[in-house]
């Protein structure tokens, strides 16, 4: 596999457990399982929210209300899977 396409799937696949990562942690936040006056869990959130929300920002600004469910991570990883899959398609079709 050639090194560029490696790292692209390699970056889009950590900010995808990311993102999971991100809605776990907003569950537990929602649920009372964990607390964030805890400093490790602070600072865990504080780094998921700085780095996720700059992606999910706009896809919830476009986003009706429904309520208080948040499909915005869900719709930015089908969009990440549609990217590094075309990614692909077009080096498939360029270089070989």
């Amino acid at each position: 596999m050639n090194p560029f396409l490696w790292l692209i799937d390699t970056v889009i696949s950590l900010y995808i457990w990311i993102l999971v990562a991100s809605a776990v942690l907003s569950w537990l936040v929602v649920f009372n399982v964990v607390n964030t006056r805890n400093p490790i869990v602070h600072s865990i959130g504080n780094f998921l929210y700085a780095v996720t929300e700059p992606l999910l920002r706009p896809i919830r600004n476009i986003m009706p209300n429904l309520g208080g469910i948040d499909i915005s991570p869900v719709i930015l990883i089908i969009g990440l899977l549609f990217i590094r899959q075309l990614i692909f398609w077009l080096y498939l079709q360029i270089f070989i």
